[in-house]
């Protein structure tokens, strides 16, 4: 398991729980607003820590940690990735797995060990500038991959948050409006649901100077106002919708 970089304690990255963070080196998109661009494009260039140093930590930590949440990069295109979250829960922590949901097989094959306690899943725009906003190749891009894992999600029904960070100028009201009727017809096809039940986030772009476009000028954060309009147009297919971050 590639490991690059670990967040000791954090009261945000796994809702109600007190859990550390481990981040995991590549990733198959390239968002171009992405707020690391060295864990994404290279990853050998950040901070590395050692399985065994890392479940030496854990063990430290039973007792006070609940559970331990894996982010990236895309922690599914680690191939030991379940061993690794196998070794978490034989040591009675909690899994959270963040992911871009790309690859569904990888997901399904977690969810079908128990290997996972809760997902969070990007979601990135609508599905005509998917492929747009996570910076691939429009040819190779199949949101088919995408729509598998948001299903998986709502079928299996196990613990989990969608979120889409906004940009002003990727997440038009036309392209979110979009991606709201998107998402509940997913969910009429697998729960019967006319509106899409789950934890809905909207953060908003925030520039780390550390972009994988390489420049801080081509994105922005919408304004208040802005962030609220959506909140309010997008509740109808999002009733559980929210801001974070604010």
């Amino acid at each position: 398991m590639h490991i690059h970089g670990l967040n000791k304690l954090t009261l945000l990255d796994y809702p109600g729980h007190l859990a550390c963070t481990v981040f995991t080196g590549a990733c198959n998109f390239r968002c171009p607003f992405c707020h690391n661009a060295p864990l994404v494009l290279a990853p050998e260039t950040c901070e590395a820590v050692s399985e065994e140093d890392f479940f030496t930590f854990l063990a430290s930590r039973k007792g006070k940690l609940e559970g331990v949440c894996i982010t990236g990069g895309e922690p599914t295109l680690q191939p030991d990735l379940p061993d690794f979250l196998k070794k978490i829960r034989e040591m009675g922590f909690l899994v959270k797995l963040d992911t871009n949901g790309y690859r569904p097989e990888i997901l399904r094959q977690l969810l079908t060990q128990n290997l996972l306690d809760m997902v969070a899943m990007d979601i990135k725009n609508s599905r005509e500038a998917y492929a747009e906003t996570a910076g691939v190749s429009g040819e190779k891009f199949e949101v088919i991959h995408i729509e598998k894992s948001i299903s998986l999600l709502l079928s299996t029904g196990i613990p989990h948050e969608l979120r889409t960070t906004v940009t002003k100028e990727l997440h038009t009201v036309e392209n979110m409006l979009a991606l709201g009727h998107w998402l509940s017809s997913l969910s009429r096809t697998c729960t019967g649901q006319t509106v899409l039940q789950s934890p809905y986030f909207l953060q908003n772009f925030k520039d780390s100077g550390n972009l994988v476009c390489g420049t801080s000028e081509q994105f922005h954060a919408l304004k208040e106002a802005e962030l609220q309009n959506l909140l309010s147009l997008l509740r109808v297919c999002f009733p559980n919708i929210q801001l974070r971050g604010q």
